[in-house]
């Protein structure tokens, strides 16, 4: 029994030493990842940035425990993108750029692809090079690889160019059978995006909206390809009419989509004839993730320009640790400090939104009005800045926005859910009530509202859009009733947008970075941006990965990857539950593609 338990005893301890050893050796990887982070990267001569138009593209990439530990980030940031791209501009090392276009690249709009475009299109300003190639483009892919000195495509590969569709998604029928519908109040007859839940098809006002963005945006795309192939666009159209996708790769070459049929390996044979380097070198390539990690040789100016980043849905109190969103609460908080910071000179706020809870928006709105007494407030707009992302945007001392951008959709609604059906009929739950006053059980789930309850509710509604309205009609400088005949819900695409006077000017974070410095009287060489809020290191993030946010963020990115237009009905569907009475936001489900 002695031996029973000595060899017992011996095996618990060499668990243990074991445990301890590979902890120890877990501890110095830790810190030598840690330490490996904060050098920078000194690509060699003759270099290639090779950027890989793949996987998700939002705002910006959110760092984690999980992405931060993972040879790509499930998200990449399109403020890392653009960044790269100006450094290897910038630096005599790098020799020129390929792209590598893959068909699962999914950004989050089409003012993102053209952000990237410019960049590049900027890029070749430098003198320098970029061969783009794919075994199948996307629609997307093409349009920013359509900027390169030379697109590559497989001799069997496919290329999409379709044209834009915009396909909403409406939910009244399948909420119906579970018993459930949605009382509506609004006000705007643009405002569309409650129809998700109490129609079944577009209406004639969001039809025409919609088909006058996408034309608009259709527009620059072939305006833009057009200039850089030297296809006309009557040809483009007709082209995206012929389903081009299914014909043989000679078909491209011979309508100047592409340069040349390359196989993978040809194209690295192209790429070190640019760089004059012997076939049977290796190309020095840089990915994205080392790009991050170069020094930025641009302006090194005293003065600091703070760029804050506010992307998703805007909300009040706690987010959901899932998707990306603008949590009004957090963001007056570095407002606030950013306000009292000397060292900020002046802000650019990029907002990427489609909107959501108006009482979050209001604050935001407050906080900025504050924040613009003491120094320049300047908005660049991403994607999209519409409903409360304009309502955020609006008291700005400035506005710009990209040709693409969706903005505008002054409007307010609200939705309210009737389970009644649910619970008393299929269910069989049945409720009394017993109340001191008539209204004690307003805003119940389990029976709908009265007329009573109703116009209550719509006089909150009417308030709100007029409060709307009242605040872009003093950021705007605008008489209230202009602003209603522009509002009523509708969505304007950047171009219309600057000729209603909603934005001040067509253009992309760079331009707005330089509006801010002019208007806080600051030379072009005498600033340096940072970005806000700042991104945290491996050591932040690893003594914070207990945080359950951290990995919702992680998560999210593959599920968006995997789920692809299934993703936005299923978070719809998620995020049934009790909101905020007013909600400005741009309709739930609008794919295009």
């Amino acid at each position: 029994m002695k031996e029973f338990f000595k060899y017992v005893f011996a095996t618990i301890v060499g668990i243990v030493l074991l445990g301890m050893i590979i902890g120890f050796f877990s501890i110095v990887a830790l810190i030598g990842m840690i330490s490996s982070e904060a050098l920078s990267t000194k690509p060699e001569a003759n270099s290639v940035f090779v950027l890989k138009l793949d996987g998700i593209v939002e705002e910006r990439s959110t760092e984690t425990l999980m992405s931060q530990l993972s040879y790509e980030a499930a998200t990449k940031g399109l403020d890392d993108i653009i960044s790269s791209i100006k450094k290897a501009k910038n630096n005599d090392n790098i020799k020129g750029i390929y792209i590598e276009a893959g068909a699962t690249f999914s950004p989050d709009s089409y003012a993102s692809m053209q952000a990237i475009r410019d960049a590049l299109k900027d890029f070749r300003k430098s003198g320098k090079w970029i061969v783009a190639y794919a075994d199948n483009y996307t629609q997307g892919a093409y349009y920013i690889s359509s900027v390169a000195n030379k697109v590559y495509i497989n001799p069997q590969g496919m290329l999409d160019w379709h044209g834009l569709g915009g396909t909403p998604y409406y939910l009244k029928d399948f909420l119906a059978k579970f018993g459930v519908k949605m009382q509506l109040f609004k006000v705007g007859t643009y405002k569309s995006a409650p129809e998700t839940y109490v129609a079944d098809k577009m209406s004639d006002a969001n039809r025409e909206q919609m088909m006058a963005y996408i034309t608009s945006i259709w527009g620059k795309i072939c305006k833009d390809v057009s200039e850089s192939r030297q296809i006309s666009i009557e040809k483009l159209n007709t082209l995206a009419d012929d389903y081009i996708m299914f014909n043989e790769g000679k078909f491209f070459q011979q309508n100047k989509l592409v340069d040349g049929l390359l196989y993978n390996d040809e194209v690295k044979s192209e790429i070190k004839k640019l760089l004059k380097i012997d076939s049977d070198k290796v190309i020095n390539q840089l990915t994205l993730a080392q790009m991050t990690n170069v020094s930025d040789n641009g302006n090194d100016g005293s003065q600091n320009i703070a760029v804050y980043y506010a992307f998703g849905d805007i909300v009040s109190g706690p987010t959901d640790g899932l998707t990306q969103q603008i949590n009004s609460d957090v963001v007056d908080c570095d407002l606030e400090t950013l306000m009292n910071d000397d060292d900020v000179k002046s802000v650019v706020l990029r907002i990427n939104s489609g909107g959501g809870s108006a009482y979050a928006s209001e604050q935001m709105w407050n906080q900025i009005e504050k924040l613009k007494k003491k120094k320049p407030v300047v908005v660049s707009m991403g994607g999209m800045a519409a409903s409360g992302g304009y309502y955020m945007s609006c008291g700005a001392n400035w506005i710009v926005a990209e040709p693409t951008t969706i903005t505008g959709s002054i409007g307010i609604f609200g939705l309210i859910p009737d389970a009644s059906e649910l619970i008393t009929n299929k269910l069989g739950i049945k409720f009394d009530v017993v109340k001191t006053n008539k209204s004690a059980d307003f805003g119940t789930v389990y029976r709908p509202f009265n007329s009573e309850e109703s116009e209550a509710m719509q006089k909150y509604i009417d308030h709100g859009y007029a409060l709307f309205l009242s605040r872009v009609a003093q950021g705007r400088k605008m008489k209230t009733e202009y602003v209603d005949k522009i509002a009523q819900g509708h969505v304007w695409v950047g171009t219309d947008a600057l000729q209603i006077k909603l934005v001040d000017q067509l253009g992309n974070l760079d331009d707005a970075i330089a509006k801010a410095a002019e208007l806080a009287k600051i030379s072009k060489d005498d600033y340096y941006v940072t970005s806000y809020p700042t991104k945290k290191t491996l050591l932040e993030t690893l003594f914070e990965a207990t945080d359950q946010s951290e990995y919702g963020s992680y998560l999210d990115g593959h599920l968006r990857e995997s789920l692809g237009l299934l993703y936005q009905p299923l978070m719809i569907i998620k995020n049934l539950k009790p909101q905020d009475y007013l909600q400005a936001r741009m309709p739930y489900g609008i794919i295009i593609k």
